[in-house]
């Protein structure tokens, strides 16, 4: 009697080259013929604050007692030139997000939020809003490539001026605003035709680099007579140089924006495949500053990816003297929540996963330039949450820094750091865990 043999099948296997989002955007591109665009920032698993651990206090070290000893968080930003530096109570400010990437009512929560925790928000590209102003008690005008809204009248006003030279997620590319977000006042203020798509410029108009960059910095201070401190804004690509160079301009302050980073707009392949982490970008912008003698002296701010009052406390250790935000602070206004899910649902996509505001249908009211959709956002409640938020992640970095026996959240060092893989250790130059080892120190 012959038995039949049941071989069992086996499952189907994607490869890992080719996995299932790969082979849906070779076929949308074999569709259309044209790139995907997006915001927001990369997506794609990269060596991160994550992979980094404090060293608590223990015998060789003294913790602070949480309830009876201050840990201080103030700093102060610009003091190299400006006569009038900003004084912020917590290092983490806002990030420039604009407005016509964002809706009035997002950009006047921004500002509220800021305000209430005593912190700085930022302009962002296309020029200041008198919401924006009216509701920022500490505001920094972007001065970007496009100069899209820029006036000195708006300079003045401003309390410091970043002078944008990229963003970490397009180092060396240009913004997009696409027409349906360039509404009647969005065109007003950026003297653009409405409706009709903008690409921003990659680079200034009137200068090429380091040399011409130190006299249009000195243009700014005449024009706001010494006042204001002026940022330098870099993607995180050549850190050392880059920090090197903007030194030497003679910045305040420099603003080092990781890949992680968020944009309204730009190709994803940009996105996805241009700049590096902001944890491999710290210390050789901190190692730039040393080998000048200007660490502290000129301040380092970082962005891209911060989360947690953990990533603000290890961007603080590994030399940073403060964070910007930028998507977390949309998620905290109300982006991406789970009670819009049907919404995002019509739209093909899920809350948490939504990036396409360039379309500017953002259910949520803060990427759109939609009236009804922008009027769902309530800037006073949206303020309230992102100032809640402010304040969580000071206390968890003054827990972090209290627990590691310090007073200050500006006393946190690498020495308080370990990794846990080869990779972080190398980016981040602290040893991995249980280890003295760092990967490329001493010949290693």
């Amino acid at each position: 009697m012959n038995e039949t043999i049941r071989i069992p099948q086996t499952r189907p296997r994607f490869s890992a080259t080719f996995d299932e989002y790969t082979l849906s955007e070779i076929r949308r591109a074999a569709a259309t013929g044209i790139y995907d665009i997006r915001g927001a920032g990369t997506k794609r698993k990269l060596p991160h604050f994550d992979d980094l651990l404090f060293l608590g206090a223990s015998i060789s070290r003294y913790p602070l007692e949480g309830y009876r000893e201050k840990c201080g968080t103030n700093v102060v930003l610009g003091a190299r030139f400006a006569k009038k530096p900003i004084e912020l109570k917590i290092p983490i400010t806002i990030a420039g997000m604009s407005f016509g990437a964002l809706s009035a009512q997002a950009k006047e929560a921004l500002g509220r939020g800021a305000s209430i925790v005593g912190t700085s928000t930022t302009t962002g590209d296309g020029g200041m809003t008198p919401e924006e102003r009216g509701h920022s008690s500490i505001l920094v005008y972007q001065y970007l490539p496009s100069r899209y809204g820029m006036n000195p009248d708006d300079l003045r006003k401003a309390d410091a001026i970043e002078v944008v030279i990229g963003q970490g997620a397009k180092p060396g590319g240009g913004g997009m605003l696409l027409g349906q977000k360039i509404s009647s006042r969005v065109a007003k203020m950026r003297n653009l035709p409405q409706g009709i798509d903008q690409r921003s410029a990659c680079r200034h108009p009137d200068w090429t680099g380091p040399d011409d960059l130190e006299i249009k910095i000195q243009e700014l201070r005449e024009i706001t007579d010494w006042q204001k401190p002026i940022y330098v804004k870099v993607g995180a690509s050549r850190p050392y140089y880059d920090t090197a160079l903007a030194v030497k301009s003679g910045a305040d302050v420099v603003v080092l924006d990781g890949m992680q980073g968020g944009t309204a707009a730009t190709q994803e392949v940009f996105i996805e495949h241009v700049g590096i982490p902001i944890l491999a970008a710290i210390r050789p912008a901190v190692q730039a500053l040393q080998d000048l003698g200007m660490h502290r002296k000129v301040q380092l701010i970082v962005s891209g990816g911060i989360r947690t009052g953990a990533d603000v406390a290890k961007a603080l250790a590994l030399g940073a003297d403060a964070v910007s935000i930028g998507t977390a602070a949309l998620v905290a206004l109300g982006d991406n929540d789970p009670s819009l899910e049907a919404e995002y649902q019509k739209l093909g996509t899920t809350a948490g996963a939504y990036d396409d505001w360039h379309e500017g249908r953002d259910p949520a009211g803060i990427t759109t330039q939609d009236p009804e959709l922008a009027q769902r956002l309530d800037p006073i409640m949206a303020g309230r949450r992102l100032a809640n938020y402010l304040s969580v992640l000071t206390l968890e970095a003054q827990t972090i820094a209290r627990a590691a026996g310090k007073s200050h959240v500006h006393n946190l060092e690498p020495e308080d750091l370990v990794a846990l893989t080869v990779e972080a250790a190398a980016m981040a130059r602290v040893p991995l865990a249980g280890t003295s080892w760092i990967p490329g120190q001493n010949g290693s």
